[in-house]
């Protein structure tokens, strides 16, 4: 039987099966969406990757292993798990002088931590012995790598060196969709469509923000739409039930 809006689901929660709106929707502003949203998870804890930066882990090879260390992992985890493998060994020469286990026994919280063990292993020593311990802030030479695509090679060139790379991670992807921004079924087709359209101003910073907001507001199932910062201008694509 087809549950009417106000009715209760099996849970005990008022479903809303129409999404809140702030009367009409207002043609999209990103500088005026990144304000309010750059304001709403100002008392949040930062995305991973940057908060790490601020910690004092803010070189590119550090970055590059952390970021694979957070693939299927939240941040709650990676970051301390990217600290404690750093702090044992913060170079990619430190690294490589590790055993493959040493590393896994490290990382061991994250999801995946064998495979990604052995994949930070290697980019250690490729670090070492190509690059004389200093990875190149070129992106096709971190996607060379086994274990890093377009998100992590732009988190990282991002953080660490300042390059203007957008990171489209399951946060970034969900909501830049869901406000109608872009339409990219896909985080790569996202991210080419994010290209076309964002400012370069906002190409790191997209992602420190979107986190977060993901995260807290714009969460993947029940967004919080009644209390949203920037309702009215989200066309909501694929809302169904909101908090």
């Amino acid at each position: 039987m087809r549950r009417r809006r106000g009715e209760t689901t099996k849970a005990g929660r008022s479903a809303k099966a129409i999404p809140a709106s702030k009367g009409p929707k207002l043609p999209f502003d990103i500088d005026e969406v990144m304000r309010r949203i750059r304001a709403a998870v100002r008392d949040v804890p930062d995305a991973a990757m940057f908060a790490l930066r601020d910690l004092g882990y803010g070189t590119l090879f550090q970055q590059l292993v952390a970021c694979i260390i957070s693939i299927r992992t939240t941040d709650e985890v990676s970051l301390p798990t990217a600290l404690a493998l750093l702090e044992q060994a913060p170079t990619a020469k430190d690294v490589a002088a590790l055993d493959v286990r040493e590393i896994d026994a490290a990382i061991r919280s994250a999801t995946f931590h064998a495979p990604k063990a052995a994949q930070i292993h290697a980019i250690a020593r490729r670090a070492v012995e190509e690059f004389g311990g200093e990875l190149p802030a070129d992106a096709d030479v971190l996607q060379s790598f086994a274990g890093v695509g377009p998100k992590c090679a732009n988190l990282a060139l991002g953080v660490a060196r300042h390059v203007p790379r957008i990171s489209v991670d399951v946060h970034v992807w969900r909501v830049v969709n869901r406000w109608g921004y872009v339409s990219g079924r896909t985080p790569e087709a996202t991210l080419a469509a994010l290209e076309r359209v964002l400012p370069k101003k906002y190409w790191i910073e997209i992602n420190r923000r979107l986190v977060p907001f993901g995260k807290h507001i714009c969460t993947g199932v029940r967004p919080k739409c009644s209390t949203c910062p920037v309702l009215e201008y989200c066309r909501q694509v694929g809302v169904t039930e909101h908090r």
